[in-house]
């Protein structure tokens, strides 16, 4: 991550690393369409971030960074967490990772969902929270915590359900398999190698490349696969 600041637990230093990994470590879902298979290791996840300098997805991201907070003095805890879909439903248990961490007060740390909070959440319901021009809220019901984002005048839209329920990386395992192999999961359908930008999000979907700043949304097309595997590695510095 070239991260090179303060390692005692505190908020100060959760936010620098959390930041820190978003804007260096791609969320991508590359291996799927290589027939490469991910499992819920640890040991394999740190192999791909840190030896072969790739991304992943949900399960590989956030439960690598779980591990390395622990490393660090942190008390973290693996949440399960359900995707919400455009008709107010929600995507199955285990479909998503999330972090809960403890320090002063609990947090909520994501560096594993895509396009969402930069910096981790006072895992407090009902209060707003801005960050870089959007703003984040936590909202309870029934027991069931929705975490939603506003951008702009925007309605506030949710982008996942969880509870507080203590999850182990194995309880994830069948879900992984899942994102992998169904063709009813999204991450089959489509190749997605995305990062934050200091100004917006950089993205590349199939052979399309997606830039998008706060002056708007440029797209590219490639033109073949060279061209693909040279934006790779320009972009997200991902070397297949």
């Amino acid at each position: 991550m070239g991260y090179a600041g303060p390692t005692d637990p505190t908020p100060e230093t959760l936010s620098a690393l959390h930041l820190a990994h978003l804007y260096t470590v791609p969320f991508e879902n590359l291996d799927i369409s290589l027939g490469r298979n991910i499992t819920c290791d640890l040991e394999r996840f740190f192999h791909k971030i840190v030896d072969l300098r790739r991304g992943g997805f949900c399960y590989e991201l956030n439960g690598a960074f779980a591990a390395l907070l622990r490393e660090l003095g942190f008390r973290v805890t693996l949440l399960s967490a359900r995707v919400a879909r455009e008709d107010g439903s929600a995507s199955p248990q285990f479909d998503h990772m999330a972090l809960r961490v403890d320090l002063d007060k609990p947090w909520l740390a994501d560096v594993g969902f895509g396009d969402s909070f930069l910096e981790p959440l006072r895992l407090i319901p009902e209060i707003e929270q801005e960050q870089y021009g959007q703003r984040f809220r936590i909202a309870a019901v029934r027991g069931v915590m929705i975490m939603q984002r506003q951008v702009g005048d925007n309605p506030w839209k949710s982008q996942f359900r969880f509870t507080l329920t203590p999850r182990q990386l194995c309880d994830f395992e069948a879900r992984c398999q899942f994102q992998q192999t169904s063709p009813d999961s999204h991450f089959t359908r489509q190749r997605i190698c995305s990062l934050p930008t200091r100004d917006g999000r950089i993205t590349l979907a199939d052979l399309k490349l997606i830039r998008t700043t706060q002056d708007g949304r440029e797209e590219r097309m490639l033109q073949n696969e060279d061209e693909w595997r040279a934006a790779l590695a320009e972009h997200f510095g991902v070397r297949l």
